[in-house]
């Protein structure tokens, strides 16, 4: 068994290595999420939950961070031949927020590399108000909210991975949410 004394003398700045491998912490552990034509790897601590439509292909919950009381939800949706260009997704997300004056809020939009496919990281923020489908429980609109989306346009289909809910909890599953776009594997 090493010691703290024993690992100084076998390697100088041992201690120091242990203590910023400790400070920076291992990865948290991951889970392969399968949407059906699409696969990413997401932390273990989101938890799958049964999709609530036959359009979702997955869905996952965070739990609330620490001031928040709503958990956010990360949905999969895939629809064969498309759904519009990615502009036009992009304005239909960015119709569900507000800024405090009531106007569309500024919309972060970039190109981000998947593991074989490009796509576009979209993030909003502000007052939410959720689109409500018939058939679905009704959901209240919301302040201090924030989506962070993916779209991938592919020959077969066009996928929309859509991360809502409270700003911080959202904005504390930013990295991960980063990490998992750079796993997305399109195709088997």
């Amino acid at each position: 068994m090493l010691t703290t004394k024993s690992m100084r003398r076998r390697a100088p700045g041992g201690l120091a290595v242990l203590f910023a491998v400790a400070l920076l912490g291992a990865d948290e552990p991951t889970q392969t999420v399968d949407a059906g034509g699409l696969t990413f790897q997401a932390p273990t601590a989101w938890k799958s939950t049964p999709p609530e439509s036959q359009m979702r292909r997955a869905q996952l919950e965070i739990k609330p961070a620490k001031g928040d009381e709503d958990p956010a939800k990360l949905v999969v949706f895939a629809f064969p031949g498309g759904a519009g260009s990615v502009d036009a997704n992009v304005e239909r997300w960015q119709r569900l927020f507000r800024d405090k004056d009531g106007n569309p809020p500024k919309v972060d939009v970039k190109t981000v590399k998947g593991k074989n496919v490009e796509l576009t990281r979209v993030e909003i923020a502000g007052h939410y108000y959720p689109s409500n489908f018939p058939g679905q429980k009704k959901e209240p609109d919301r302040e201090n909210y924030r989506l962070l989306g993916g779209i991938i346009v592919a020959e077969d289909a066009s996928f929309f991975l859509r991360l809502v809910g409270p700003d911080k909890t959202v904005t504390a599953a930013k990295a991960d949410f980063d990490k998992l776009l750079s796993s997305i594997k399109l195709g088997k």
